[in-house]
């Protein structure tokens, strides 16, 4: 046994390698994930496979939450794949609110730090998962950010409304953009920065789930609806 275990390493030590750093590179440096639902619609569709920056916050030993060093601070608006306890699976949402940030929402109107986000409709087509439940597409901004956001008349969700509430230290508040189809922080919480696996800016590619998984081609590469920063 041992000498064909030495027999198949010599054949094979540099596919073994290899595999070896793709396995350690994708848990520490960057990723791919799939999105299988809604929640992030219209930014992110079912069926994307969006990248993940792994060492956008923290460097991390590998398949751990163990940071070895932090090297950004997460900000308000980006996209954020979170490991969560609460969850228990890999989610995607928006960083919403920061720590010592006072957070509020009113019948799906947001405030942040007691300033009113403001809306304006969106000349956006409907996408697919629109059928059962009819949106209206905005861009929401707030903050100093601004993205889209998709909001459901005929789906009201009984999470329209809450706090103000104030994010406490080394965690987030977190909201999908498809805000009355999303489990986000107001069914589990404020996310602990330890959760925060990594930032997605960038569909890697993408397959349509409702018409036998084939390839959208329009979706491959495609840059994300990151916030706009400004006024």
């Amino acid at each position: 046994m041992t000498r064909m275990l030495m027999k198949f390493w010599r054949s094979n030590k540099s596919l073994i390698a290899f595999l070896a750093l793709m396995v350690l590179f994708r848990s520490a440096v960057a990723d791919w994930n799939v999105v299988p639902s809604g929640s992030m619609l219209p930014t992110i569709r079912e069926g994307d496979r969006i990248l993940v920056d792994k060492m956008a916050y923290d460097l991390r030993i590998p398949f751990t939450h163990i940071a070895i060093a932090h090297l950004h601070d997460p900000l308000r608006g980006d996209i954020v794949t979170i490991d969560s306890s609460a969850a228990h699976e890999l989610i995607v949402k928006r960083l919403i609110g920061l720590p010592g940030d006072r957070i509020a929402m009113r019948d799906n109107v947001l405030y942040v730090n007691g300033v009113r986000a403001d809306y304006q409709p969106m000349q956006q087509l409907p996408l697919p998962g629109d059928a059962l439940s009819p949106g209206d597409y905005l861009r929401e901004r707030f903050g100093g950010v601004s993205h889209a956001v998709r909001l459901s008349e005929i789906a009201p969700s009984p999470r329209r409304s809450f706090g103000p509430v104030t994010v406490p230290a080394n965690a987030y508040l977190m909201l999908g953009d498809n805000r009355d189809d999303s489990a986000d922080s107001r069914y589990f919480g404020f996310f602990p920065r330890n959760e925060l696996m990594g930032r997605t800016r960038r569909v890697v590619y993408s397959l349509d789930p409702d018409h036998f998984y084939e390839p959208r081609f329009d979706r491959f590469g495609a840059a994300l609806d990151a916030p706009a920063r400004g006024g």
